[in-house]
């Protein structure tokens, strides 16, 4: 049994490591492939995001492991592309003409501030709170509603390989509960972006990060939400959205466990330069 992850970070963007570092305990902890995928540049001051000068040196030391790592361990380069409606996303020139391996399609950033400064739905609680004040007057259900919407529109519009942590905006509520994710209104978001997922036939990742962080009790999406998405035969692929290497494989047993008391009976892989389904077990996946 081996394992696969293609959201991870390096030192290229808010990651701790250079790209080698991950390269080599992926190898370590019997990985069978695994991709990088740094924040992409955005047009506006980001202290996360890489900057658009290190994109040449980016891919130039991930192709020297792919060189290195050949025959033992398939690493694959990609980008996490935030979508902003008329300014970023994965259809635009720059990223296209990056030739990615795949990309990774989040929302992060929702309309502007009054400093000027876009808002983080998954930046500092303090950040949050501002943000919902200024830009929705604390209407919470304004503000996911337009979350999701963003989602949709880049799922329709944009097409990344991977749909990013459907649901993250929900770690606001472990800080102050903000609004109830049982609610209809919540829950009818949910699915009109979910049909949208399923009828794009994108690949939706299931994301690791808050449990082995402790900012969530559950993945993002969590288990309705995951039910849901095997009912509509939405395809999932498992990440860890790794920072730091021993991070790359957090969590990942309990949720390939909980996935398959969901139904799910496959994963989708990135293997021999395609996207394809693969049988798992919670010991990784048969390869």
């Amino acid at each position: 049994m081996s394992w696969t992850n293609y959201h991870s970070h390096t030192n290229f963007c808010d990651g701790k490591y250079p790209p080698n570092y991950y390269a080599t305990e992926a190898f370590r902890q019997k990985f069978v492939a695994y991709g990088f995928s740094s924040h992409a540049p955005v047009p506006f001051e980001c202290k996360w995001c890489m900057k658009e000068d290190s994109i040449d040196r980016y891919f130039t030391e991930i192709q020297k492991l792919k060189d290195r790592w050949q025959g033992k361990l398939q690493l694959y380069y990609g980008l996490e592309v935030d979508y902003i409606p008329g300014i970023m996303g994965v259809k635009n020139p720059f990223i296209q003409d990056l030739n990615l391996d795949y990309s990774i399609g989040s929302v992060h950033f929702i309309g502007t501030m009054a400093n000027g400064a876009r808002w983080e739905i998954d930046g500092a609680h303090s950040t949050f709170l501002q943000g919902l004040k200024e830009i929705f007057g604390n209407d919470i259900q304004r503000a996911v509603t337009q979350y999701y919407e963003q989602i949709r529109q880049m799922v329709v519009e944009d097409k990344p390989s991977v749909v990013g942590h459907l649901d993250k905006i929900k770690m606001q509520n472990q800080f102050t509960p903000l609004f109830d994710e049982t609610a209809d209104w919540y829950r009818e978001e949910v699915l009109k972006t979910l049909q949208t997922i399923a009828g794009s036939g994108l690949i939706m990742e299931v994301n690791t990060r808050g449990l082995y962080k402790k900012r969530a009790v559950e993945t993002y999406p969590g288990k309705w939400t995951l039910e849901q998405a095997f009912h509509l035969g939405i395809p999932v692929t498992i990440s860890s959205d790794a920072h730091h290497p021993r991070e790359m494989a957090g969590f990942f047993a309990e949720t390939l466990s909980l996935l398959g008391e969901i139904g799910y009976q496959h994963l989708h892989v990135l293997l021999d330069g395609i996207w394809k389904p693969v049988s798992f077990n919670e010991s990784g996946i048969a390869y």
